[in-house]
Formats: C-alpha cells, structure tokens, sequence
C-alpha cells in the first residue's frame, strides 16, 4: 500500500508510521516536524496554507490516514487528496459525543454540533472541532471510502499526558516508607485504554483493507478499582491504599482526569461515566485486537524505569511525592 500519513511526528502518528513501514508499506508523512521513523519519507508542509498538499496531489495515494484537529486542515486535505486517494482513515474521539452519561453508547450517540469555524481557539472546542473533521471526511470521500475512528484513552509508553503511566509508576515508587498510596474511593467508575501500539496497527489495516464505517476505537471497560490492581501487580505494591472520598479531594484541591495535582483517570461525575464505557464492538468485528492491560502498564513500566520518582512530575498528571504526602497527613489526621 502507497500510504499518505497527515502527521507521523507526534505520539500517536509516529507509531501508525512505524506500524505502517513495518507491514511493509510504502509510508509518507506530511508534518512541520521532523522526527518521523527511519525509512519513512517526509514531506514538510504547514498544513495551514491552502497549497500546502498540492505537491502530493499529483501522486496517486491507495489511503490516506489523517490525525489533524483543525477543521481547515481536514477540509483543505479532502478537497486536495480526494481526485487521488482511495480512501481516507480520519483519527477523531470519543469527545465527539453530546453526553457521556449513557454507559455502553454505541456509534449512533448523538453528537455535538460542528465547529464552524476553521481553527479550534480553545480546549472546549476539541469535540466540536473533531465532529467538523468527521463531516468534512464524510462530505468529500463518501462513507463508502473513508474510515471514522473515534478513540478513548490511548495509552502506553510514550503517553506524554501521564494518564496512563502516573499509578503504575506511583505503586512502583511510593511517595513515603509505608508505601501508602492516596487513592479515590470511586468503585463504580468504568475505565478504559487502548494501547497505542493496537490503535496503531489497527488504523494501519482499515487503510490497507479500505475498511468504512464510524467505530469507537476504545480498551475494554474495567471498573477504577480492577486498573488500580491490575497497575499494582505489575508494580509489585504492597503498601496500603488510602481512599478518599470525592468531597474530601475537591476540599483539599484535588483535580480530576489529568494535569498537575491531580488523580488520573478519576471522574467525579457520574454523568461522565460514559466516557470509559464505550461499546468496541464494531471495531472489534472489524479487527480490533486489544492487548491486556497489565502488559501496557508492564512495558509503560520498562520504559520509565531510568526515573526516579520525581520522574513523574515531567509526566502531565498526577501527585508529586511532597503533595501525596502532605495529603496523606491530612488525611491522617481527619
């Protein structure tokens, strides 16, 4: 396959382009950046201006894998690639949908309304920026040639956002002697990852077989408690859990989900749920295949273990060693 790759630096390109050269693909990314895997080819383009894809127009493309979040972009690569490509695999998410109350939402939950505008300003328009990506891929190519893929968490070594990596970390370098770890008592909490490395491989054959259709690419559902083990088996912790309450972490300034001072992966709000509670079934008769677990936290594991425990301050989310501890006094002393 002459596969045309809209990125291949970042995370989660840069794994599809390697997955991509090792089936055995002719594998080109368009990026500004340079950091693409050996033995692919670069093309360097700010897809920001309107002929930033002529050049590659003229080459005739069997698919197209696109990664952008920028309407414009999207819009512009369509109306550009569209003469010469066979089909076009657009990368979106889970944030697409209108309500993450339901649990177990298939591809048909509504979604939010598109963005109209062609750049995404802020954070919040994440989700509506994707869903104008989503009908931009749709309106161009039809649904006959293009491939939706709305994912989850992506998780694994490399994840930058310290979503995934933050608690088998912490269960491997406990922040004090005991090995005591500040936990959210949330035992009804679903949670999901997929492994990039499954994400990856499996956009790569939705390219080559030219696979349609809209499909939640998203981990099996496991409630909070049963990821929180499985990341201490494979830490080897044995130290006690501390739980609190979710009052007890918003009084003492405990975010949720991500970020500095915070807790990953824990959700407050029950009418947010849905979001690690999505049905895999369609990607899955289409050949999704998912990893274990314990296996991505295993290698997120071997890959961090040059750190040391403030390590994982560098990671995008969770405690430092002096909060947890200082929280942990709080707690003790009610």
């Amino acid at each position: 396959m002459k596969l045309l790759l809209l990125g291949g630096t970042a995370w989660l390109g840069r794994t599809v382009a390697a997955a991509a050269r090792d089936a055995g693909h002719d594998v080109t990314c368009v990026a500004r950046g340079s950091d693409v895997p050996p033995g692919v080819a670069l093309v360097h383009a700010d897809r920001d201006r309107d002929d930033a894809l002529a050049s590659l127009a003229r080459t005739r493309w069997d698919a197209v894998i696109d990664v952008a979040r920028q309407p414009g972009q999207v819009r512009r690569a369509v109306q550009a690639l569209e003469p010469v490509a066979g089909t076009y695999v657009f990368v979106s998410t889970v944030s697409v949908y209108a309500s993450h109350a339901e649990r177990g939402g298939d591809e048909s939950s509504e979604t939010l309304a598109p963005l109209d505008a062609d750049v995404m300003d802020v954070l919040e328009q994440y989700g509506p920026a994707k869903v104008a990506c989503e009908q931009a891929v749709l309106a161009g190519f039809g649904p006959e040639r293009s491939a939706i893929v709305r994912p989850g968490l992506i998780g694994g070594p490399g994840d930058g956002s310290g979503r995934t990596t933050y608690w088998v970390r912490r269960f491997a370098h406990p922040s004090n002697p005991p090995g005591t770890v500040l936990v959210p008592d949330a035992p009804d909490l679903p949670t999901s990852v997929i492994d990039v490395r499954d994400l990856a491989d499996w956009l790569v054959r939705l390219a080559a077989q030219r696979t349609a259709g809209t499909f939640n690419a998203v981990g099996d559902s496991m409630p909070f408690p049963a990821h929180l083990q499985t990341a201490r088996d494979v830490a080897g912790h044995t130290g006690a859990l501390a739980a609190a309450s979710a009052d007890w972490l918003r009084a003492h300034d405990v975010d949720e989900w991500a970020g500095p001072r915070s807790l990953p992966l824990w959700l407050a709000d029950r009418d947010a749920y849905g979001m690690g509670d999505r049905s895999n079934a369609r990607a899955r008769a289409a050949g999704l295949a998912l990893r274990p677990l314990a296996e991505t936290l295993a290698d997120v594991l071997a890959a961090t273990a040059g750190q040391d425990a403030r390590g994982m301050q560098a990671l995008g989310a969770g405690l430092t060693d002096d909060e947890e501890r200082a929280l942990l006094a709080a707690r003790a002393a009610g």
